[in-house]
């Protein structure tokens, strides 16, 4: 714990047991779930008796709703605590913690824009869902769009030449829902709900949007297979496609004059997670890769007693405690303050996923032969760190939109 805690003289007495507590579901649940699925197929991943059980642990003890204020039933972390929530669950699975966090997205969304049938068909089922039968998904990447739906205030985000491949139009007291989201919707295969970015006005280009919660229940909605992806194996992800599908017109939780200022939140919010996530996988690798190192022996020694493998660890530490410092810092700021500083996310999302890739890399390095076999789960995590520097926005672009406010 004193690579968590050293640096923190700040941190109350329940705030060390939010992060025990976490720390210990991490490692005796999440931890030994994602590994046994990430040896599955897919399709088994989202049948088996070990991803539900597991679900349905996460939800007992209420991290489905993390994000979600305690006036309905949310755990209401602040934002210093949400950070230690995500990093622990991280360092146990990076796969089930982005589950577990996309899940309370149609509710999250509906708690910033509350009306009685929301919170009364929305937040408080989703706050009182205790067994995992109700979980949402996010709808926002398409076949033709990625990243660049991801740019807000950028000139190319309002060239009408440029519009979403979802669409909604009004049609009496509902919306009419059309077109299709790509295979990267994060617990697409198994939701109940989804929030839905859409287009609303295509005349603005990408600007013209809206984001709806779809029930996934509805008729002429579709879901594809979970993709076979070399990593985060126990988070499904795949294609949702909407054929007509009406939904009611007070689902439509923002339209197109307040698109992009929601975006920012969004990306801000989803951003400062990531980095936060991904502090916790570069946290496992570092940890294991030390504890390796004064077992290993080579030249007559632990390999930990070679002054390259010391330069190594101390750089793996120094890089994780900086990434923690900008990921929560930006966290806690963007938290606290309307409208975000969407570039400080960016940066906190980017910095961290880097260096998650390259600490497990380096994990793996430290640990020789050992480090490319199953056996141990450096390999993992190593597989896991490389989806982080695309999901949510590949790193490339971020930087882009992120200069965009400089």
């Amino acid at each position: 714990m004193a690579l968590y805690t050293d640096l923190n003289f700040e941190l109350t007495p329940e705030q060390v047991s939010i992060k025990e507590e976490t720390h210990r579901f991490a490692r005796d649940v999440l931890r030994p779930a994602s590994i046994a699925l990430d040896a599955m197929e897919p399709e088994k991943v989202i049948e088996s008796d070990i991803f539900w059980n597991t679900m349905k642990k996460g939800y007992d003890l209420g991290y489905h709703t993390i994000f979600i204020p305690d006036t309905y039933g949310g755990i209401a972390t602040d934002p210093l605590e949400s950070h230690i929530v995500l990093e622990e669950m991280a360092w146990g699975s990076v796969d089930f913690a982005i589950g577990l966090g996309v899940s309370c997205f149609p509710a999250f969304f509906a708690s910033m824009v509350p009306t009685d049938r929301l919170i009364e068909e929305i937040i408080e089922p989703f706050c009182d869902c205790k067994d995992a039968s109700i979980i949402g998904c996010w709808g926002i990447t398409e076949p033709d769009h990625g990243t660049d739906t991801l740019c807000p205030f950028t000139p190319e985000f309002t060239d009408p030449k440029i519009s979403g491949q979802v669409t909604a139009r009004l049609d009496g007291d509902h919306y009419i829902v059309e077109g299709q989201k790509a295979a990267w919707v994060s617990n697409g295969t198994i939701a109940t709900h989804c929030l839905v970015y859409l287009t609303l006005d295509p005349k603005m280009g990408m600007a013209g949007g809206g984001i709806c919660i779809v029930p996934l229940d509805l008729p002429g909605v579709r879901k594809g297979k979970p993709l076979d992806k070399m990593g985060q194996r126990a988070l499904n992800q795949g294609e949702i496609y909407f054929d007509g599908v009406r939904v009611p017109k007070e689902y439509m939780l923002v339209d197109e004059e307040s698109y992009s200022a929601m975006l920012d939140v969004t990306l801000s919010t989803a951003n400062a997670a990531m980095g936060a996530m991904f502090v916790g996988v570069a946290r496992a690798a570092y940890e294991e890769a030390l504890a390796y190192s004064k077992q290993r022996i080579q030249g007559g020694k632990p390999i930990f007693q070679h002054q390259l493998i010391k330069h190594k660890l101390f750089r793996m530490f120094m890089n994780i405690e900086a990434g923690r410092a900008l990921s929560r810092a930006a966290m806690i700021y963007n938290y606290n303050n309307t409208p975000p500083k969407i570039e400080y996310s960016i940066a906190a999302k980017v910095f961290c996923t880097n260096m998650a890739f390259e600490v497990t890399s380096e994990a793996i390095q430290i640990f020789g032969g050992n480090g490319v076999s199953r056996e141990y789960p450096v390999e993992k995590f190593f597989r896991d760190a490389r989806a982080g520097m695309i999901e949510d926005g590949a790193n490339d672009s971020l930087m882009i939109t992120g200069a965009h406010h400089l």
